[in-house]
């Protein structure tokens, strides 16, 4: 590639992009599975010229995309070396720290008793719900009742989650906010402790007119070690998120926070700091691929959203200039065509793109997530912390 040092590196995960099964992912129950190569087999058209351009067909075979003579990225094809398949160890490995133990999940069980009593004791709520569902199928299900009681839904999914939603107008944002927090001190237990706990506002007064607002908040358990974040930031540099990545990360290593409404809300706002004069990192996460696509199993919607990203990264790299790399990747699978609808244990792909290049191509595949993490950290001049995974592709 190249040995100069860029002054902005964008990072951008495409939530749940997997490109093929992972070598252990009989392990997870998730042989076989390909997110993207199933979508384009799964649709009568699909188009994506520029990650085509890019490279993204050279990297994996997809039926409706054909490689390119002269890709411009670099490309290659990332491994997890985490135990686990969830969006915390993914962006937590792609920035350095390796998970060793799966966070825990409730989804055939629901939670304990004994934990839902102290949350109601503590929130003042009565529970209902306290299942595994769907955003949309739980408030058809309970919103009405929650309306009209005060009570509230609490429910999680086959992610390690703790989701509880509330009415913006009856039970409030700041009450929600409130009970969130509660949720999240009560499931720091290890018996109990939760990836994330979600706030999940929603509006409408009755059963199909419900709708969830991007007023969601994330509570995250907060990193275990410093990352390749910290090591940039400690520089003096700029590390800014956008989507749900300073929530992932609880705001450890990030300088400038941005809430994302949608994907391509967060591409447009990544595409407004590229013309912005900042030096340092632009973290951005893409949720919709995975919240409203992957887990719904909806292969046809995962293929008009990647379109829909496809055409704002033509927007950005029309206003990337040479002193700035783009990475594009993703944090695990979420096959579409799967059964049930949990993640998926796979590969991921990753394209390096910079206006300086003189051309792209293969790198030989990387055996962790963590050299998106070490090359933004080599390229600052930062030292990984120690304990960290990850080298360098940057030279």
């Amino acid at each position: 590639m190249t040995e100069k040092a860029y002054k902005r590196v964008f990072i951008i995960v495409i939530d749940s992009l997997g490109v093929g099964a992972a070598d252990d992912a009989a392990e997870y129950g998730d042989a076989g599975t390909d997110t993207l190569g199933h979508i384009s087999q799964s649709v009568d058209t699909f188009a994506i010229p520029n990650l085509q351009k890019l490279g993204i067909a050279n990297l994996h075979p997809l039926r409706q995309v054909a490689p390119v003579e002269h890709p411009l990225a670099y490309y290659t094809k990332l491994n997890e070396k985490s135990r686990g398949k969830d969006t915390m160890t993914g962006h937590w490995e792609l920035m350095g720290l390796k998970t060793e133990k799966p966070f825990i999940t409730f989804t055939e069980t629901g939670f304990p008793p004994e934990l839902i009593a102290e949350l109601e004791e503590r929130t003042g709520h009565q529970v209902i719900g306290n299942k595994s569902a769907s955003g949309t199928e739980i408030l058809d299900e309970l919103g009405e009742e929650e309306i009209a009681t005060g009570h509230m839904i609490v429910y999680t999914s086959a992610d390690s989650v703790l989701q509880i939603c509330g009415n913006e107008e009856t039970f409030g944002l700041e009450e929600l906010y409130r009970c969130c927090k509660i949720a999240r001190e009560l499931t720091m237990k290890d018996e109990w402790k939760v990836g994330r706990v979600i706030a999940r506002p929603y509006v409408g007064r009755k059963k199909g007119e419900f709708k969830r607002t991007s007023n969601r908040h994330d509570y995250a358990v907060p990193p275990f070690g410093k990352t390749a974040l910290d090591a940039v930031k400690e520089q003096g540099l700029d590390v800014i998120s956008v989507g749900k990545i300073n929530d992932i990360f609880s705001g450890c290593g990030i300088t400038e926070a941005y809430r994302s409404k949608s994907s391509v809300h967060g591409m447009e706002q990544t595409i407004e700091l590229a013309q912005k004069d900042f030096h340092g990192i632009c973290f951005v996460n893409l949720v919709d691929f995975d919240a409203l696509w992957g887990h719904r199993r909806d292969p046809k919607g995962y293929a008009e959203e990647l379109e829909r990203f496809d055409s704002k990264l033509g927007e950005l790299l029309k206003v990337l200039g040479e002193e700035d790399l783009l990475m594009i990747t993703a944090d695990h699978g979420n096959d579409p065509t799967y059964t049930g609808s949990d993640h998926t244990r796979e590969k991921v792909p990753l394209l390096l793109y910079s206006r300086s290049m003189e051309h792209g191509g293969p790198l030989p595949e990387a055996d962790t997530f963590a050299v998106v993490g070490a090359t933004a950290a080599e390229n600052f001049g930062a030292v990984m912390p120690e304990g960290t995974l990850g080298y360098s592709l940057l030279k």
